[in-house]
């Protein structure tokens, strides 16, 4: 899953949402310099990816891309999700999409001396592009994708071909992520009840 549904998964407190954030910028050997419920989330993070990842329903969605695109359908699926659940926001949150990243953002200023440096490099244009609510149309969507793209070291272009899939068949996408979500949401609570259970 992509920044906002982490976010989401873990906005039951700040600490859990800066480590949300953060298990895509903190080794999974690093987390002890973090206080336990930021290193729980990052933790979490990772667990959400692997889950993400191995889902019967993304294995299966991964296939209507071509052989080419597929190594990258993960990132293509990630960044999509993020935007069906922007669309969808209300039927998950009941602080208005908005307001919930605004209250972030000013969370990552608050808590910035212990961001690290890979994430401090960025975090002015993750505020100021308001990258959170980029994905709430196909357009940007296909701007996040172009971006990634652009970072890849060989075979961007398939990353960025694959958004044309995306759009093509947006309706069976969709529906992959109203079927998976639920799914994911269960997974995380009680993935997270064991860690707490352990402490």
């Amino acid at each position: 899953m992509n920044y906002l549904a982490h976010l989401l998964l873990a906005s039951h407190s700040e600490e859990a949402m800066l480590g949300a954030l953060l298990g895509d910028f903190v080794k999974a050997n690093k987390t002890n310099a973090f206080e336990p419920a930021i290193a729980r989330e990052i933790i979490i993070h990772r667990r959400i990816d692997s889950f993400t990842d191995n889902h019967a329903i993304n294995r299966w969605a991964r296939l209507r891309f071509s052989t080419k695109e597929r190594r990258f359908a993960g990132i293509l699926l990630d960044v999509f999700y993020d935007h069906v659940l922007s669309l969808k926001w209300n039927a998950y949150c009941s602080t208005p999409l908005i307001d919930f990243v605004r209250q972030f953002y000013a969370l990552l200023r608050k808590h910035e001396h212990i961001l690290p440096a890979s994430l401090l490099s960025i975090l002015p244009y993750f505020i100021e592009k308001n990258w959170l609510c980029r994905y709430q149309d196909i357009a940007g969507v296909a701007s996040a994708i172009q971006g990634i793209s652009q970072h890849l070291s060989k075979n961007g272009e398939y990353l960025a071909s694959g958004v044309s899939v995306l759009a093509r068949d947006y309706d069976h996408f969709c529906r992959c992520f109203e079927a998976f979500f639920p799914e994911l949401i269960e997974f995380v609570n009680l993935e997270r009840q064991k860690l707490m259970d352990l402490c």
